[in-house]
């Protein structure tokens, strides 16, 4: 079987919450301000697709919020996203592999965070036999050419892959292709779901 985690809420906990905190204390702006502003627009979207340079993406992010940050008081709060790793799923995706199984990594993701998070969380690349993400890749979830490139790539029919994922709409577009997706609520979803 190839078994595909997401990273974000899946392997590792995030709270973007955190990142608002962070650019709200640098700016001075209030928080629920910036919550206002902040959005996951078309700018983002690219960003995780590798079409916008990190500078860019700060620049235009700021300008979006109203606030004047430097790049590196951008990129700490950018950063600070990431809360803790889920050693209870590290563990499962070792178990996997033990037993044969094919264990990948799929996120959306963007320069910035990948500058950080494998340092940090190297557990992530050494439990996993290949991460897939959506800036190397060009495509990013929902967008279903990105699970047809892992499903190539892996030399995997549909039917014999599940994916794991925090967002119904990446979910929906898994089932849509034939693959199995268990939509991730919590900490305790896929504990669960390999203890059934």
């Amino acid at each position: 079987m190839l078994y595909i985690f997401d990273l974000g809420n899946v392997i590792v906990d995030i709270d973007f919450k955190r990142v608002l905190g962070v650019w709200s204390n640098l700016s001075g702006t209030p928080l629920a301000a910036l919550a206002e502003r902040f959005s996951m627009g078309e700018v983002f979207q690219r960003h995780e697709r590798g079409e916008v340079t990190d500078e860019e993406f700060a620049a235009r992010l700021c300008d979006e919020m109203g606030i004047a940050l430097s790049f590196e008081q951008f990129a700490a709060g950018w950063q600070a996203v990431f809360v803790a790793l889920r050693p209870e799923v590290i563990a499962i995706m070792q178990r996997l592999r033990n037993e044969g199984h094919r264990v990948v990594v799929l996120s959306n993701t963007n320069r910035l965070h990948c500058n950080y998070w494998p340092q940090h969380y190297p557990e992530v690349a050494a439990a996993a036999d290949h991460l897939y993400l959506s800036q190397d890749l060009g495509l990013r979830k929902p967008e279903p050419a990105i699970y047809q490139r892992v499903l190539d790539a892996e030399n995997t029919p549909a039917e014999q892959a599940v994916f794991f994922d925090d967002h119904p709409d990446n979910i929906a577009a898994a089932r849509a292709m034939g693959i199995t997706a268990v939509w991730v609520t919590d900490r305790d979803t896929v504990p669960a779901y390999f203890a059934g």
